[in-house]
């Protein structure tokens, strides 16, 4: 997080720590706002790389899942990134702003991705940087939300991944009445106080449970090479093209699909537990025994109680029963996703 940008959400009674805003003081009221209300927030736990030069598109096209030769300036996706046996290092919300490609990602892998994806450039007419201190990352969500930026910006993309350029910036719809703002730092204050005057302020957890909510999962250093993409429904939420051509672990992403091999899905979930769930947490079903059958993939507390969790999940053991961290563990009360599995 910019040290400028930091300062700023401080004075407006932001609780920071490690980089992350944490809340506004009022955690639960926060997390209450998100039943009904219209929230903002900073996204600075996400990281920001950018791909620019004559062969940014082509290159990034043979690194990730999706078809980004295809991507339009108005148009944003999800792509994974996997290793050569197709288990996913990353996964990122890709779109394009002025002269280059953006993709954002959880900060805690920008670094070891950006060097892994930079030793393959070789003689790439393409260049990868951390753009994270170019722009700031502000998340609005809720009924509301349209309307105000409306009333706030004045341009807004009318369905979920259309992007509208700013003046400074790009604003892109996602699921669920999310959108997600990129701005230069200059402009970025004076566009938070305005839309936080007609929004509740609120710690990025909230947005990750947002995330969750929407059936949007993001790999960790704790998931890193777990899933492939399927596993983690990245085809169902639009982020693998089975038409394009070659890209790391392409193969076995294709034969997955293709020989209906994928025996692990994942599932939107409650947990009722006195222990917070955190990625990489192992789930136990009954007819596996002592051996893990799963694992958690992201996790947060929700509004009404417990937490709301992506698992992925063996999916011969959802009948019987999917618990966490041992068999003796809480039991997952699987929710419907918000999309067609």
């Amino acid at each position: 997080m910019r040290a400028d940008w930091q300062h700023f959400l401080a004075r407006q009674g932001g609780r920071i720590e490690g980089g992350r805003l944490l809340d506004f003081g009022e955690p639960q009221a926060e997390l209450s706002a998100l039943g009904g209300g219209t929230v903002i927030t900073d996204l600075s736990g996400f990281g920001l790389l950018s791909c620019n030069g004559e062969e940014a598109a082509k290159f990034l096209h043979s690194q990730l899942s999706n078809d980004i030769n295809g991507l339009a300036a108005d148009a944003s996706l999800y792509a994974a990134y996997c290793s050569a046996k197709g288990r996913m290092l990353a996964n990122f919300l890709v779109w394009q702003m002025a002269d280059r490609f953006m993709l954002l990602l959880p900060e805690a892998l920008l670094a070891p991705v950006r060097q892994r994806l930079g030793m393959f450039l070789l003689r790439a007419k393409a260049k990868i940087e951390d753009a994270g201190d170019d722009y700031v990352r502000i998340g609005i969500a809720g009924a509301q939300a349209a309307a105000i930026l409306q009333e706030v910006v004045g341009d807004v993309p009318p369905a979920p991944h259309q992007v509208s350029q700013l003046a400074g910036g790009a604003l892109i719809r996602l699921e669920q009445e999310r959108f997600l703002l990129a701005l230069e730092p200059t402009a970025a204050p004076d566009l938070w106080q305005a839309l936080a005057a007609r929004c509740t302020a609120v710690g990025s957890g909230c947005w990750e449970w947002l995330d969750i909510r929407a059936g949007i999962p993001w790999i960790g250093s704790a998931t890193q090479e777990q899933f492939v993409p399927q596993m983690a429904n990245m085809e169902l939420i639009g982020g693998v093209s089975f038409k394009k051509g070659c890209y790391p672990g392409q193969e076995i992403v294709a034969r997955t699909q293709y020989l209906g091999q994928i025996k692990r899905r994942m599932v939107l979930a409650r947990i009722e537990s006195s222990v917070a769930p955190v990625a990489g947490d192992a789930l136990f079903g009954t007819d596996n025994g002592d051996q893990a059958n799963g694992m958690i993939v992201n996790a947060q507390a929700a509004p009404d109680g417990g937490y709301d969790v992506l698992a992925v999940v063996q999916s011969t053991s959802l009948d019987g029963g999917v618990h966490l961290h041992s068999l003796a563990g809480p039991r997952l009360a699987i929710l419907p996703l918000p999309y067609a599995s």
